[in-house]
């Protein structure tokens, strides 16, 4: 009887204490990370290409992961991270397509992430061909490719490139769907390094909070991993890259070109999304009324493709993929498939 007891007891431990079967882990945040965010722990296991851009040795990080279930019949799909994020942040949706039976790759663009953080000219274009030549390393000659936020300018840049690489292409909540150089007074680069100089964690969770209708705990990761940065020695580096970055999103809009896609697209487009990038720099209050309407930018970016599909998810923020994982990931399968 006393070892029966002592059986449930432990059980009993097991249930309330340990992680959740098949519950994602979020790894530790070291106070301080690096460039290249060295210590901090991906999901899945890291590799690297190596690439020349501008004279200068650069590397890319990327993760590869393999389906559950091999299926030769599904495509490959590629996940492009938003410019205050990483390929960590996929986490959840990895796991849901690679359980589905896909290949899952994901990058770090040069400029973000664990890749290296070279102070160039940036443009879609490049990391355009970064990735393509990352897809072509992994002999990948057919994908779907979702992008988030500013993964969704790249991704748009890259099926205009590339369009015969694209099957099917996904954009969540995608900037650039305006024109920012219309509603935003232009800043120089040195202005906006200066700016990024400035970064701490305190500014980066309230920019963050306004991505989401309410803020819970399991995002802290992402104001964690940036935040570390700006206590690095290399932090300058990180935020002269952020600001050239920056800079490419202002100068390079692809909204005037969405006409052009010609493959099957799929906007899936959190409805309490207002995010526009350079908000803080607009003065005039009526710009900020019209400023980032993500209902009516879906709307008319699908009026805009020729073959699209407008899946809105009310009362959802910036990142579907991370607050309403569930049904970010039914939009994207049942269009996948």
């Amino acid at each position: 009887m006393i070892c029966y007891r002592i059986l449930v007891l432990f059980i009993s431990f097991l249930f309330f204490f340990a992680p959740r079967y098949g519950q994602a882990q979020t790894p530790e945040v070291p106070e301080v990370l690096d460039a290249e965010i060295s210590e901090y722990t991906y999901p899945y296991p890291v590799h690297y290409i190596q690439l020349q851009i501008e004279n200068t040795a650069c590397k890319m990080a990327y993760m590869d992961v393999l389906p559950k279930q091999n299926n030769a019949t599904r495509p490959a799909i590629v996940l492009l991270h938003g410019k205050n994020f990483m390929g960590a942040y996929w986490r959840q949706t990895i796991k849901y397509l690679s359980g589905q039976g896909y290949r899952v790759i994901v990058p770090d663009q040069v400029g973000f992430g664990k890749s290296s953080k070279p102070s160039l000219h940036y443009s879609f274009h490049q990391l355009a061909t970064n990735t393509r030549q990352l897809l072509d390393t992994l002999g990948v000659n057919k994908a779907v490719v979702i992008g988030h936020s500013m993964g969704g300018m790249l991704a748009t840049r890259f099926a205009l490139m590339y369009p015969e690489v694209v099957t099917k292409l996904i954009l969540e909540n995608p900037i650039g769907l305006e024109d920012y150089r219309t509603l935003v007074p232009y800043s120089t680069l040195e202005a906006a390094y200066q700016r990024e100089l400035k970064t701490t964690e305190e500014s980066i969770s309230t920019y963050f909070k306004t991505y989401f209708p309410e803020w819970l705990l399991e995002y802290d990761e992402w104001v964690k991993v940036p935040a570390a940065q700006t206590r690095s020695k290399d932090y300058a580096a990180v935020a002269l890259a952020s600001a050239q970055t920056y800079d490419m999103i202002y100068q390079q809009p692809i909204v005037y070109e969405l006409e052009l896609l010609q493959m099957p697209t799929l906007l899936i487009i959190g409805q309490a999304d207002r995010t526009v990038v350079g908000k803080a720099l607009i003065k005039d209050k009526a710009v900020l009324a019209r400023a980032g309407n993500y209902p009516n930018l879906g709307r008319k970016a699908v009026n805009q493709i020729r073959s699209s599909k407008l899946v809105g998810l009310p009362g959802v923020g910036h990142i579907p993929h991370l607050q309403t994982p569930e049904a970010f990931h039914k939009a994207l399968i049942s269009f996948i498939k």
